[in-house]
């Protein structure tokens, strides 16, 4: 660890909670997150980041701030920009790839520029989009900088007319082709990856699908043709190393199984992955052989600042 003490157990600060839409499932990441890395020895200390963060920063004085926060401020690189101010190391990327990766279009543009595959999209004014279709449907209309599918929706080719969308929406949001087929995603562990997986729900994955029990049903490795398999692997991969991305990263992808390769779609790059045992990249890890103590000791082992 780049920085750290050579104190026997070094001092983890877990951020975690926030003030994004996703502090709830911050929360759950940081806590698991914090009782592992206890069972893995390190003296831990949890932090609800508020607006007093840096203050309270200053006065724990940890060797290591693991990032578990999620949504704005936590994932955007402003969060990674009061770490790097303060010189304190810290895990998951740098603030220049949470910036990107939280951007979906600017990812989008960086993933285009890689070479990688991704469908059409816009950004257009709420105001319009609940007025006409910008896009010919199926399309979905999501907001531009959150995670978790906060605000998603989906206008089917049979759509009547444009979405209403709900007032907490953007001023402008994203628009972007509706692919039909199948959910999958794939972790990055550094520089390897170790298997897809398939996330199997009655409808789409939605918010409620992610978080809420029996929401949705995990194949890990998925069932699929080892030649889509690889794709998403070594799409995965590439997506991380050309966003810049740190340590854990994970991405998600829709297939149409109808079209082979070609119906394959890198749809966008999580920088700061969910993190309780039973969160995708973690039940990734435990597909190679790492436990979740093991995954949290690693993340940890692998803070620096400069990142």
């Amino acid at each position: 660890m780049a920085g750290v003490s050579s104190r026997t157990a070094p001092k983890v600060a877990v951020l975690m909670g926030g003030r994004s839409a996703e502090r709830d499932v911050s929360l759950s990441s940081g806590r698991e997150c914090a009782n592992a890395l206890r069972e893995a020895g390190f003296e831990v200390v949890e932090l609800d980041a508020g607006y007093d963060i840096a203050a309270r920063l200053a006065e724990i004085k940890p060797d290591v701030c693991f990032n578990a926060l999620h949504g704005r401020w936590g994932e955007d690189g402003c969060v990674q920009g009061l770490l790097e101010w303060m010189r304190l190391p810290y895990t998951h990327s740098g603030v220049l790839a949470s910036a990107l990766a939280m951007d979906k279009t600017r990812a989008k543009d960086v993933f285009r520029a890689a070479g990688l595959p991704v469908v059409e999209s816009l950004i257009a004014p709420a105001i319009e989009v609940q007025q006409r279709h910008v896009m010919a449907p199926p399309y979905v209309v999501k907001p531009n900088n959150e995670g978790s599918s906060v605000g998603v929706y989906i206008v089917h080719e049979a759509a009547n007319g444009p979405p209403k969308l709900d007032p907490g929406m953007p001023a402008d949001v994203m628009v972007e082709s509706y692919v039909p087929g199948r959910e999958f995603t794939c972790a990055v562990f550094g520089d390897r990856t170790v298997c897809a997986t398939e996330i199997i729900t009655a409808g789409w994955y939605d918010y409620h699908a992610k978080y809420a029990p029996g929401g949705s049903r995990h194949v890990c490795p998925a069932e699929i043709p080892q030649e889509i398999a690889d794709a998403i692997m070594d799409i995965a991969l590439r997506a991380h190393r050309a966003m810049g991305c740190r340590g854990l990263s994970r991405c998600d992808f829709r297939w149409d199984d109808r079209r082979g390769l070609a119906g394959l779609y890198l749809l966008e790059i999580n920088t700061q992955p969910g993190m309780t045992p039973t969160s995708l990249a973690p039940e990734q890890a435990a597909a190679g052989g790492m436990s979740f103590a093991d995954l949290c000791k690693w993340i940890v082992e692998d803070a620096s600042c400069g990142r």
